[in-house]
């Protein structure tokens, strides 16, 4: 019997002593062959970056045993490349320096001129050539990741280690290094194990996927083989059955063990029949848990036309000239309806939200808001960004009674503290109220957020990616966190995503915008799926594949800057496909 590359024997990892003992994995066994691509998906905290450390010998377990090629691991070595999510690359070198750095160090023996032809080929490995002398300073986050990548591979490891290497990255930079890596693989044959939340980046690049399921004393689930051939491109493999198969499993699988108990925390906090200092009727017929004197003074006439941007354009003064960022956004929205904005980074999804929420000024056109023109920021308007903004010093309740205090005057003390609990139970956070900001992870950041933003019974609640630095699965919770509140109040929404998925999940309509410069709306796409919707549901559904399959083909199309007149046909978007995956192979 051929013996595994890599073996964890029942591997147990704890960190303190005593009442500050925190176990983080308990019994995890692991098998990988030689040139398999194995991915461990998992959740935020359940120890996927302790159980990388263990296979890359910066750590060692309690119990159990880390083995390679059937020798145990006794510390890091040249033989298993790593690279982490963040870059740590020296900034006074160049892309060239910081690969040679390695290669420098491992191949020590070799010639000057073997060691330049090994750093020169794996820097054009990852198409970095024409920036082999910039510094880090001077390149993006995709161009960083890619001196690591580069690194790791000039020492010629017998293990690539990939520890969430590109989750800090946008959705486009993500897909194009997911696509390197699916090269990097077949050419280099390296086995490799991937870290991610990323169930979609799992399934493109990876033999078999193993969740990591939710810690303290984490384990490792089933194992789920990737019967897919290779290349996989994201777009086609869309209408595959094994595909969606494998998707929902996983997926499911992932839900379920990942249920929290704030799900179950209840809502002791009645809200109380205050009317906010601004008024605006929902569409539909709100939850009757709202406040009654509320839903009468709220009236407004105007339903079709409830949020409409005119000709909405946004021109910067630069030292080259006028450059037209947003050129001739149009869109009427109905009282209650909620839109999701998706486009590649810097085609003015977050331009066109900053304008509606009065934080940028409009060049031209107008954006109108029951009746009234949009003209600077006011509390009509919630805003919940990528990052929260909290006062770090004040806690969960007192960042949300901010808000509330001002919207509320006429509300006695009582009453406003009705209000800000309230909310602060429907995201979950009944328990962790009196916490300081500064004490909570990002994903309890952000659910105080979503409860200041709601709490301000705005008229419009505008979302900027609001889930972007979350990981995927936290991010699919605080979705549903998303949804149930608002299922309950029928605020009127536009979220900025660069998720299809997210899109798809939150939307009635989902607008897409061209690419930038003069970016405007390329399609409006109508999501008529039942609600109130939940992401297992969704991909048992079969028009969901079909909508999912038109924005993926949209954002496909304006790749790499494309500016179409017209819609692709069924020929054409695969002759781009076609080219797409051999520009790839030739990489």
């Amino acid at each position: 019997m051929t013996t595994p590359i890599i073996e964890l024997q029942s591997v147990c990892k704890s960190f303190g002593a005593g009442k500050d003992r925190a176990d983080i994995l308990k019994d995890v066994n692991l098998t990988v062959k030689e040139g398999e691509f194995v991915a461990i998906v998992g959740f935020s905290g359940s120890g996927k970056t302790t159980l990388m450390s263990l296979l890359a010998g910066l750590a060692m377990p309690d119990a159990g045993a880390v083995l390679m090629r059937g020798e145990a691991v006794r510390g890091p070595g040249p033989e298993r490349g790593l690279v982490f999510q963040s870059y740590s690359l020296m900034p006074w070198l160049s892309v060239r320096g910081n690969v040679a750095l390695a290669v420098d160090s491992v191949f020590a023996k070799a010639s000057k001129a073997e060691r330049q032809a090994r750093v020169e080929k794996y820097v054009a490995m990852v198409g970095l050539s024409h920036a082999a002398d910039r510094r880090p300073a001077e390149l993006s986050g995709g161009m960083r990741q890619r001196v690591s990548v580069a690194r790791a591979l000039a020492i010629n490891p017998e293990v690539l280690l990939l520890d969430e290497p590109l989750s800090a990255l946008d959705a486009l930079t993500r897909a194009k290094l997911q696509d390197e890596f699916a090269a990097i693989s077949r050419v280099e044959r390296k086995t490799i194990i991937l870290i991610t939340n990323d169930v979609d980046e799992a399934i493109l690049l990876a033999d078999r996927i193993i969740p990591l399921d939710p810690g303290p004393r984490a384990s490792l689930g089933p194992s789920f083989a990737v019967d897919l051939p290779h290349p996989r491109d994201r777009s086609a493999i869309n209408g595959d059955e094994t595909f969606k198969r494998l998707r929902r499993e996983v997926t499911g699988y992932l839900i379920e063990r990942g249920r929290h108990a704030s799900a179950e925390a209840g809502d002791p906090v009645a809200l109380p029949s205050i009317t906010p200092i601004h008024l605006g009727k929902r569409a539909r017929t709100p939850s009757p848990d709202l406040p009654q004197a509320y839903i009468k003074a709220a009236h407004s006439p105007i339903q079709r036309g409830f949020v409409e941007f005119f000709e909405v354009r946004k021109v910067y003064l630069t030292p080259k000239g006028p450059l037209t960022v947003v050129g001739g956004f149009d869109l009427k929205m109905e009282n209650g309806e909620f839109v999701s904005l998706i486009g590649h980074s810097g085609c003015g999804k977050s331009t066109v939200l900053s304008m509606a929420a009065g934080l940028t000024d409009i060049s031209s056109g107008g954006i109108v808001l029951d009746g009234r023109e949009v003209h600077r920021a006011g509390p009509d308007r919630a805003v919940v960004f990528q990052a929260p903004s909290l006062m770090p010093w004040l806690t969960a309740r007192e960042n949300v009674a901010l808000g509330v205090d001002r919207v509320y005057p006429n509300a006695t003390p009582a009453e406003r503290k009705d209000v800000v609990e309230h909310y602060l139970h429907r995201v979950g956070l009944g328990d962790a109220m009196h916490r300081q900001a500064a004490d909570l992870s990002n994903g309890m950041k952000q659910r105080v957020g979503i409860a200041r933003a709601f709490a301000l019974s705005p008229k419009l609640l505008l979302l900027d990616e609001p889930f972007g630095m979350l990981d995927s699965l936290t991010r699919w919770e605080l979705q549903d966190v998303l949804m149930d509140v608002w299922t309950r109040t029928k605020v009127t929404a536009i979220c900025v995503t660069h998720d299809v998925d997210e899109a798809i999940l939150l939307a009635d309509r989902v607008v897409m915008m061209t690419n930038g410069p003069k970016a405007k709306i390329g399609k409006v796409m109508t999501v008529d799926l039942p609600r109130p919707r939940s992401r297992k549901a969704l991909l048992e559904h079969p028009d969901y594949w079909r909508y999912r399959q038109e924005l993926l083909d949209f954002l496909e199309h304006y790749e790499g800057g494309a500016r179409p007149t017209t819609a692709l046909g069924q020929d054409e978007r695969k002759s781009c496909t076609d080219a797409a995956a051999k520009a790839r192979e030739a990489a």
